[in-house]
């Protein structure tokens, strides 16, 4: 049985439980406990959550884990000396140390981020790397892995995170059935962005969003003006108006994004050649993709292919 330490302190945001869920699924798949769940932090007894209520913890002792898991919060707070170390332990005695979201603040503190990749939430990551130089922050990542060391985004992420764990402890197929119990896609590729071209979007009528499920569905065509324009049941002239003033891009912009996203999400599948991702996603060759890629990602493709195997590189 896989033992896993879930570390907690004061305001500890209830989000981080998600991954303790996915690994409680695991379990219910089993149908018998192949992972032991302990909650601990530093005092023992009850530690109050963010949202203002307690879970009762099991204090730091000499137990050996097979991973750790340390939680987040909401904000970055001052950490104990005994959480730091306890943090250096267990890289020593575990086989895996991971940390969602802000919790990579108490592995950067820790030392144990030095000369590692990692990631985090990415309202915080710009934080992360000012403050700790020698960490290489990857601010646009799900999750990374770089040895023993497991970092991820902020709240779903760290489901990604723990299906990674489930994956690599279990197969495939059983991580895809939590994954579905769990009612999630199986799961985003580490190197997968924590942005969306969809949330940039966030049209306000109907119309306009008909015209973006038309493009998303409809990559490989022209997806010209009028194209959409007819989609969404407007002039060309009344669309390209109404779609500026409610996404802040022009449509042409707009079917850029999306066909970048696709292509990257291809990308890190990687199933498929770039020659291919270019037709599929309306590039039409690998010279129009990768000048597409530098305006969007300022990254070119072959890099973005790269981040995504490293992101899961195994110890």
């Amino acid at each position: 049985m896989h033992k896993i330490g879930f570390v907690i302190f004061p305001k500890f945001q209830l989000m981080g439980f998600a991954a303790v869920t996915a690994f409680e699924m695991a379990n219910l798949e089993f149908e018998e406990p192949v992972y032991g769940i302990e909650l601990l932090s530093e005092t023992g007894g009850e530690i109050k959550s963010s949202a203002g209520f307690g879970v009762i913890t099991k204090a730091f002792d000499d137990t050996a884990y097979d991973t750790v898991m340390f939680g987040a919060g909401s904000t970055i707070e001052p950490m104990t000396p005994g959480l730091l170390e306890f943090a250096r332990r267990s890289l020593q005695s575990s086989r895996r140390v991971a940390a969602p979201c802000t919790g990579a603040f108490v592995l950067a503190e820790s030392g144990l981020l030095d000369g590692r990749r990692a990631t985090t939430h990415w309202a915080f990551a710009r934080q992360l790397q000012e403050h700790f130089p020698g960490v290489r922050v990857e601010e646009d990542r799900i999750f990374i892995v770089d040895g023993n060391v497991w970092t991820s985004a902020g709240m779903t992420a760290s489901i990604d995170l723990a299906l990674a764990m489930i994956e690599k402890d279990h197969g495939q197929d059983v991580a895809r059935s939590v994954a579905r119990k769990l009612v999630v896609y199986h799961r985003r590729a580490g190197g997968q962005s924590q942005f969306s071209a969809l949330l940039d979007l966030e049209p306000k009528s109907d119309r306009i969003q008909r015209s973006i499920e038309y493009a998303k569905a409809n990559l490989r065509s022209l997806l010209s003006v009028e194209q959409l324009a007819d989609a969404a049941g407007l002039s060309a002239r009344q669309f390209s108006r109404a779609f500026r003033g409610e996404t802040g891009q022009s449509p042409a912009k707009a079917v850029e994004h999306l066909r970048v996203e696709a292509a990257r999400m291809m990308m890190e599948q990687g199933r498929h050649s770039m020659d291919v991702i270019a037709e599929e996603t309306g590039f039409a060759d690998r010279d129009r993709m990768r000048r597409a890629f530098l305006r969007t990602l300022g990254q070119p493709p072959q890099t973005i292919r790269r981040n995504a195997r490293e992101s899961v590189s195994p110890p």
